[in-house]
């Protein structure tokens, strides 16, 4: 049996006298991407903040590598919607900044940072500025400074909602591609359907208020993915179950 990168055992949470999350279990093996999928207000930006340490549970567990971790902050990467580089700093000291934050010296961080500039097709932006970036390439920037942030597990709340439509294509193949390459397992939140079924191994869609797992959803099919696998039958049948699922949860 797989064992889990990573566990969450019945988390709940409260803020005065209204309930967020009920009850949440939730794995995550190593080398998967899972989706959290729902309407706003269900508690998934809660849920991340409970997972990264940032918050605490009023019950429940959050387990990484079988040792729990609960309101341990600094254990699992979190990368929030905007790339929030530092518009003063390079590209690769905006990158090395978790390891200086570690108290790694600047020339070592620099040269920890640098031995992946390759793979995650950022080499020649080292000496830039943020601003000299396209959104695509400021987004890849912000991922590689998560993963130096921790090498395991990486928490991404909406991360490619602000690109355009071909930028967003382009970035979901690369992050599948980097994934594969360095064997990160993802925690991944979206509105967005169509993303969910093309990035996901699992999808779990949260809905309520208080927010639940109403559904675990399996992708069978294998990755990488076909280039059209969302003009497919596949594809078509996931989303109408999908979308199924969410009306009768707001019923």
């Amino acid at each position: 049996m797989e064992q889990n990168k990573l566990e969450v055992r019945g988390v709940s949470k409260s803020f005065a006298d209204k309930q967020v999350l009920d009850n949440i279990h939730v794995t995550l093996h190593e080398g998967e991407l899972v989706c959290f999928l729902g309407v706003s207000g269900a508690g998934k930006t809660t849920l991340f903040n409970i997972i990264s340490g940032l918050m605490k549970p009023d019950c429940g567990q959050v387990f990484l590598d079988g040792t729990d971790i609960t309101g341990q902050p600094g254990r699992i990467s979190y990368m929030l919607q905007k790339d929030l580089l530092l518009p003063y700093r390079t590209i690769e000291d905006n990158v090395a900044l978790p390891l200086l934050l570690r108290g790694v010296g600047k020339k070592e961080a620099r040269a920890q940072a640098g031995e992946l500039f390759e793979a995650f097709g950022l080499d020649g932006t080292q000496k830039k500025y943020p601003a000299q970036l396209s959104g695509g390439m400021r987004q890849r920037a912000a991922l590689l400074r998560t993963y130096m942030f921790s090498h395991n597990v990486a928490l991404l709340d909406e991360p490619f909602s602000a690109l355009d439509t071909l930028t967003k294509s382009a970035m979901h193949t690369w992050y599948l591609d980097v994934m594969q390459r360095i064997r990160l397992s993802t925690l991944f939140i979206t509105h967005d359907i169509d993303e969910a079924v093309l990035l996901s191994d699992r999808i779990y869609l949260l809905t309520g208020r208080p927010g639940r797992i109403s559904e675990e959803i399996v992708i069978t099919e294998p990755k990488p993915r076909a280039v059209d696998f969302n003009l497919t039958p596949e594809f078509l049948a996931y989303k109408r179950r999908i979308l199924e699922k969410l009306d009768e949860s707001q019923a």
